[in-house]
Order: C-alpha cells, then sequence, then structure tokens
C-alpha cells in the first residue's frame, strides 16, 4: 500500500527546500557582491592597477580584497563563478509552479469567476507571460542604455504594475502574485544567463588570447547585477504572499504588489547609501512604513464594501470524485463541527476576521474542493485544527482518512 498524496506532499517539500536552500546562497551572494562594490576604496593608487580595495574582517581572519575593472594583468589559475545559484533558484522555483500551480490548477490556478478558461490555457498564458517578461525587460535596457538608470527602473515599474493588473484579470489573487515573483525572477535569472556570465566570459576569453578586453562588458554586467538588487526584496515578499490572504485575495492585490517593489527600492537604497558610506537616508524607512501601512489598509477594502451574493462554487472534476466517495456526508459533518468555525467567511472563533489562509469550509463544495488538504491536515497529521481546539477525535481523523482514500484521487494505491 502506497500513499501516494503524502509521496507528492514530500515531493512538494523536497522542491521547496532545495528553492529556498539556493535562493539564501543566491541572494547572499548578491547582496555580499553589490555592498563590496559599493564600499570599496578607489581613492588609492594602488601598485596592482586595481579599481579598489578593502580590507574586512570576519570569521577570526582578515580578508583584502581588490576589485579590477577589466582583469588583472594575468589570470589565475582557478577562478570562481558565481552563477550556479541563480540557475538552481529558478530551476527549482519553476519546479514549485509545476508541482503546485500547473498540477493543481483547478484548485490554486484557475479561478472561473476570475477568467473561465481551460487549464492548458491558463499554463500556455504562465509560460508565455515568463518568456515576455525577459524580452520586454531586456528591451527596455538596451532602448534606454545611455539614459540615466533611473528611468531604465521607472520603465520597469511600469511594466511590472501592468503584469501585476493583468495577473489578477486571469488568475487567483494567489497565483497572480506568486506569477508577479517568477516574472521578476526570471529577469533576474535571465540577466545572469544571458548577460552577466555571457559578458564576463567575454573578458576572460580576451585576457587569455592576449587582447584586451572591452570595459563595456563589465559595465553592463554591473548594471544588470543593480538591478537583480533592487527587485529581490521584493520577489521575496511576493514569493511568501500566498501565506498571507490579506494580500493575495482582496481586491486591490495588484496594487498592494505594486507598492511592495518601491518599498523594496527605498529598503535597498538605504543599504546600498550606507555601504557606499554617503550618509544614512533614514527618510527611506519612514516612506517603507508609510507604504506598508497603505497595503495594510488597502487589503481591508473589501471589508468595508457591501458583500456580493455568490452562486453556487463550480466543482471541479476532482472535487465531483470527493463529494461522490463514500463517507463524504458524515465529513462534511466533521468538518462543518470542527474547522469551519475559522474557516468561513465571517469566522465565529474571537479575534479572528478572515479564514486562514483564505480557506473556507462552510459548504459540501468548499469542502470537496479542500479534500486532499483537509485529508494531510486534519487526516493524515494532527497539523489542524491547531493545538485541537475543536476536540476532533481520532475515529473523526480515521474518517477522514477513509473517504479521502475512498475516492481514489491521489490516495492509495497498491
Amino acid at each position: 500500500m502506497y500513499d501516494w498524496a503524502v509521496l507528492w506532499e514530500w515531493v512538494e517539500i523536497a522542491a521547496r527546500w532545495t528553492h529556498v536552500i539556493t535562493a539564501i546562497a543566491w541572494i547572499g551572494s548578491s547582496f555580499y557582491f553589490i555592498a563590496l562594490d559599493l564600499g570599496l576604496y578607489r581613492d588609492r593608487n594602488l601598485a596592482s592597477g586595481a579599481d579598489g580595495e578593502e580590507w574586512q574582517v570576519h570569521g577570526g581572519g582578515f580578508y583584502h580584497i581588490q576589485k579590477y575593472l577589466v582583469a588583472p594583468a594575468s589570470m589565475p589559475d582557478h577562478l570562481t563563478w558565481f552563477k550556479w545559484e541563480s540557475y538552481a533558484t529558478w530551476l527549482s522555483g519553476f519546479t514549485m509552479l509545476v508541482l503546485v500551480y500547473y498540477l493543481g490548477a483547478d484548485l490554486y490556478l484557475v479561478d472561473p469567476s476570475v477568467a473561465d478558461i481551460k487549464v492548458w490555457q491558463a499554463i500556455l498564458i504562465s509560460l508565455a507571460s515568463l518568456a515576455f517578461g525577459w524580452l520586454a525587460y531586456n528591451q527596455i535596457c538596451k532602448t534606454f542604455v545611455n539614459a540615466n538608470q533611473t528611468v531604465v527602473m521607472v520603465a520597469l515599474f511600469v511594466v511590472l504594475v501592468a503584469m501585476a493588473w493583468g495577473y489578477t484579470q486571469v488568475f487567483t489573487g494567489r497565483a497572480a502574485l506568486l506569477h508577479l515573483g517568477a516574472f521578476t525572477a526570471t529577469i533576474m535569472s535571465a540577466n545572469v544567463f544571458m548577460i552577466i556570465i555571457p559578458n564576463q566570459k567575454i573578458v576572460v576569453e580576451d585576457l587569455k588570447a592576449g587582447r584586451k578586453p572591452d570595459p563595456k562588458y563589465g559595465k553592463i554586467a554591473k548594471q544588470r547585477s543593480t538591478h537583480n538588487n533592487y527587485l529581490t526584496l521584493p520577489v521575496l515578499f511576493l514569493m511568501l504572499s500566498n501565506h498571507y490572504p490579506l494580500v493575495f485575495a482582496t481586491e486591490y492585490n495588484w496594487i498592494i504588489a505594486s507598492l511592495v517593489f518601491l518599498m523594496g527600492v527605498t529598503i535597498r537604497h538605504w543599504f546600498n547609501t550606507q555601504h557606499a558610506r554617503k550618509g544614512n537616508p533614514h527618510w527611506t524607512w519612514a516612506v517603507t512604513v508609510l507604504l506598508f501601512l497603505v497595503c495594510a489598509w488597502l487589503s481591508t477594502a473589501p471589508m468595508r464594501a457591501e458583500p456580493e451574493v455568490e452562486g453556487q462554487a463550480q466543482l471541479s472534476p476532482e472535487a465531483l470524485v470527493y463529494a461522490a466517495a463514500p463517507g463524504f456526508d458524515d465529513v462534511v459533518g466533521i468538518v462543518q463541527g470542527r474547522c469551519s468555525m475559522c474557516h468561513a467567511a465571517e469566522p465565529g472563533w474571537e479575534g479572528m476576521y478572515w479564514p486562514p489562509k483564505d480557506v473556507r469550509l462552510e459548504t459540501p463544495e468548499e469542502i470537496a474542493t479542500e479534500a486532499r488538504r483537509i485529508y494531510l491536515q486534519a487526516g493524515i497529521t494532527h497539523a489542524m485544527p491547531p493545538a485541537n481546539v475543536s476536540y476532533i477525535e481520532p475515529e473523526e481523523r480515521a474518517q477522514i482518512v477513509k473517504w479521502f482514500r475512498a475516492a481514489g484521487v491521489g490516495g492509495v494505491e497498491g
């Protein structure tokens, strides 16, 4: 007997953990080198011909670091390339996109009340949008190659706002913000794969051939690396947004996502200014807090509006199977009695104003739709209810497991 739902959950755990590990490695090296570059002392006439240097202390030792605008007179035998962190982050992130949103499209990607499209159409739109992101961004950089870099960032921000709105017109709120993060992360990783590393390879090959490298390649690579630096924090926020319904499941989620990009700029501006020893622009924190409060205010807008009367939920083919499985009526009674006081449009639990994770379990349709999550969180594990506050009995958990497995959709196979 093998429980494929549990196995699939562990596959997702492995992919997510890999994504987190590689993202930490990429972000860590990116932030370090930007801080290092900004903090170099360039007012010294170095005998090595380097552009700047800095002394650092860490881990009980001292480091003397020098940066060459092009390269030293001779190449070292070993050269460390910082690229696999970026590639592995994107690949593991795309794997998560496939596992959760493409293979679970009926639940997480497609919402017929937003756009009545087929799963294959939604996946095609998703893939096309990621490709479009890189093409649009790269064209912006080429068009404004000689302009002030602020112009480039403003143009990119306009594209990001348009995509934030566009995604919310096609996908579920959760998928919309996640895709905006993937859209931006694709630009960042493509910067490394398509521009930064190829440019550095050109410089290395020129040096090996005895030619003087053109400094423009290093300049372009630094430009793209700086863009990545300012986009990192918004991407992190968007990747975590699926844990917070107040971010993704609100009417103005696309505006919130847009403001998050501005917060990323203000936060990084403070750090980058400090690293460059150009002062302490504390005003950036005031702006960040203000933007954050605006986001919080926008998230509660639906609570101030008159509720709309919704029609009966449309069940996916998979949810219909669970609804028809033996024991479903008993499970509905269990879930409504043990879970729906919190997982409701208007939770009855004191101090709770919205359903956790935006999961609602008030109707048979909603319970059938969330079958896999109920099985894993309240059947197989004791994650729900938290601290078993509603006193769900072992027999009731067993009934949930029996019902889910009876459906045979991602359940037990011999």
